[in-house]
């Protein structure tokens, strides 16, 4: 069974950078797109970032966080990476990793990411 667990939220001033990191089990993780997505309170979850397995050839950023995230994966240590800089208030959320049940498969929508993560709170301060 496929396990995903993300690490590295916290409190991060105005202007800070964090690293979320997200580590998987239970099948060939190179093989799976990965997902980074979030939530803030009240509000809907939504897209922020993937990457295609396994060379991560193909990469989506929504729009809010273009030229400020990073996502990465390192398939020796079956964890993926989402380094975050220029973090503003707005990027507050919980943040969970996904993957899909396809191999090959990716888009920038939440729709067919079936396993996810616990989540991770980031939480930026002004």
């Amino acid at each position: 069974q496929v396990q995903l667990v993300e690490s590295g939220g916290g409190l991060v001033q105005a202007g800070g950078s964090l690293r979320l990191s997200c580590t998987a089990s239970g099948r060939t993780f190179s093989s799976y797109a990965m997902g980074w997505f979030r939530q803030a309170a009240g509000k809907e979850r939504e897209f922020v970032a993937a990457i295609s397995g396994p060379r991560g050839v193909t990469i989506y950023y929504a729009d809010s966080v273009k030229g400020r995230f990073t996502i990465s994966r390192d398939n020796a240590k079956n964890t993926a990476y989402l380094q975050m800089s220029s973090l503003t208030p707005e990027d507050t959320a919980v943040y969970y990793c996904a993957t899909p049940e396809r191999m090959g498969w990716i888009a920038p929508t939440p729709g067919g990411y079936v396993y996810w993560g616990q989540g991770t709170q980031v939480t930026v301060s002004s």
